[in-house]
């Protein structure tokens, strides 16, 4: 967990202090050691649609924004990569990072990538959304990757979230909106400080004078799809990874090979493979393994990664709303954040977005995370083909994936309740007391991490809709007596392991939090920022990267508290199409 320091605080002096000195830093691992598209300008003037037959990547120079502005950067992210806080708002850093790369120190390149991917739903390949209708036009359409640079050790890629047309742009403007822009980082520091695996957040520049059309809803519509259209400003958010390489890159690939699409379209899924396990894996995976056994073991380094991602998803009340395959990146982390949303009402079928579909809804995200799985092995035994006994162990990977899942599941689950192991009883009965209530997700972990003697604290949770309004006595009962239950378990399990009630509820504390990046909460910080005010964007920043602390009163008064009932059912708070 990350928490921003004083602004006279001293302890961490920064080792990057100009542009120059990241510059220093620089290795474009990917631009040397792929294929570029043989197609493409070197230049990277590579901006209109247009299939893309061949090639890891299509160099792009970015579009820069009009009139960037300074809205925010990430404290705790610069500290960790020794970056000084001065540089977000130094001339030449807002330069490049806002899409102008014409005057980027050498050895710092003045063209940057993207790559192309595969799309699959929930483990079904789909070529429609491609306007060619052949699967060549599809990835990174406003994506734009600038630089890879080698930091501490640590391996970084720098990638501008609406920097302009690429050649997958599918005939749009290859632009984020303010509104998304701002989700978008937030969510990220918000993530990292749970403890979630995710991209992260690095800068945030908006336009003062850029506008672009979308669809968006109108004040206090009800309607599922926006219902007109309004100008928002641009903006460019910096995320930054190990790699961006997306189980989609892979399918990608393995479809071409599997098709014979070009000479050498077996060698460029080997090199990919490969190029993966150096970005993201290679710690676990040694170099001097045989291409068979590495294959297997990222196989089952991704499964691990993966079931874990998921349950924390779930631990924190997350919901990915599109985890679609190219969604879904391959080195285990959160990525992507357009329609996701953090619950309040404990929903099994939470779902935020409304082109989701239950197969991406809140408790369905393990079976989702399995179908990506298994298309990620599909992908990989395409490589695999000619050795029977790799193909076996991938197999058997792939069959043991449910119930790795579960294993992380049922983890999770007594981990939040505070217990030793899960209890499948005591579980259930707490998923249809929540449904039926229904409880506010956060808030009720929260307050079970006090071990309550009583309902009293509990309560608090409580939105009394539903069966209890219907039939509250015996709600009441039903929950005295899971409570009851609950805390003779863990009587017990103290008792044992000679622990207090004061060590458990610190040791629950760690686990669910207190803060949760509710929409109600940045829609108002996102609507501000479009007026030229960030104040409530920064407020949020700092809450929310401090998601497990006890805050201020007023600050729990306005942020621990549950959905106000006029935000019920409105869109863009409680549902909302693609964010763009």
């Amino acid at each position: 967990m990350i928490n921003r320091l004083p602004e006279n605080d001293q302890s961490d002096q920064p080792t990057v202090e100009t542009l120059e000195d990241l510059a220093a830093l620089t290795n474009y691992s990917l631009m040397d050691t792929l294929h570029v598209d043989p197609d493409a300008q070197a230049n990277g003037a590579n901006h209109s649609p247009r299939q893309v037959f061949t090639g890891h990547y299509v160099p792009v120079t970015p579009t820069p924004i009009e009139a960037p502005e300074y809205v925010t950067h990430s404290y705790g992210f610069f500290r960790e990569l020794g970056l000084a806080d001065s540089m977000a708002q130094a001339p030449d850093f807002m330069a490049m990072f806002s899409g102008n790369l014409s005057h980027a120190p050498a050895p710092m390149r003045q063209v940057g990538w993207a790559c192309g991917y595969a799309l699959s739903i929930f483990g079904t390949e789909y070529t429609q959304q491609c306007p060619f209708q052949t699967g060549n036009g599809y990835g990174d359409g406003r994506a734009v990757s600038v630089l890879e640079a080698v930091i501490n050790g640590q391996r970084w890629e720098m990638q501008l979230k609406g920097g302009g047309r690429t050649p997958y742009c599918r005939g749009a403007d290859g632009r984020a909106v303010l509104r998304s822009s701002v989700r978008e980082f937030l969510a990220q520091e918000h993530m990292h400080a749970l403890g979630v695996p995710t991209s992260r957040s690095l800068s945030l520049y908006a336009s003062k004078t850029e506008r672009v059309q979308r669809p968006w809803y109108s004040q206090g519509s009800q309607k599922k799809d926006p219902d007109i259209m309004i100008a928002e400003a641009v903006a460019i958010s910096t995320r930054v990874a190990p790699s961006f390489i997306r189980v989609g890159q892979l399918e990608l690939f393995a479809r071409r090979a599997r098709n014979n699409a070009h000479p050498l379209a077996l060698q460029e899924l080997e090199m990919l493979v490969l190029h993966l396990i150096d970005r993201e894996y290679a710690d676990v995976i040694d170099k001097k393994l045989t291409l068979a056994e590495k294959v297997v073991l990222l196989a089952r380094e991704f499964r691990h990664r993966l079931t874990s991602l998921v349950a924390h998803w779930i631990r924190v009340g997350y919901c990915q709303g599109n985890f679609n395959s190219d969604n879904c990146a391959a080195g285990g982390f959160t990525l992507d954040y357009g329609p996701f949303g953090f619950c309040d009402a404990f929903d099994p079928q939470f779902q935020p977005w409304t082109g989701g579909g239950y197969h991406f809804a809140f408790l369905n995200q393990p079976v989702a995370a399995e179908r990506n799985f298994h298309m990620f092995w599909t992908a990989l035994r395409t490589l695999m083909n000619a050795d029977a006994e790799a193909l076996r162990q991938l197999d058997e990977v792939r069959s043991g994936f449910a119930a790795e899942m579960q294993t992380q599941m049922e983890a999770m689950w007594a981990a939040k309740l505070g217990l030793a192991s899960y209890h499948e009883e005591l579980f259930r009965e707490l998923a249809r007391l929540m449904v039926h209530t229904p409880v506010d997700y956060t808030i009720f972990f929260r307050e079970l991490s006090g071990i309550p003697e009583d309902m009293a604290p509990l309560q608090k949770s409580f939105y009394k809709g539903s069966s209890y309004a219907v039939n509250p006595e015996g709600m009441e009962q039903r929950w005295s007596a899971w409570l009851m239950q609950w805390r003779a378990l863990i009587d017990t399990a103290n008792a044992e392991a000679g622990r207090s009630n004061e060590a458990l509820s610190q040791q629950m504390k760690r686990v669910n939090p207190k803060f949760s990046l509710r929409e109600w909460f940045v829609v108002p910080a996102y609507q501000q920022a479009a007026a030229g005010d960030y104040t409530l964007v920064r407020e949020l920043q700092t809450i929310m990267t401090q998601p497990y602390a006890e805050q201020s009163s007023a600050i729990e008064e306005k942020y621990y508290r549950l959905k106000p009932s006029e935000f019920s059912e409105i869109g863009g708070l409680s549902h909302y199409s693609c964010s763009s």
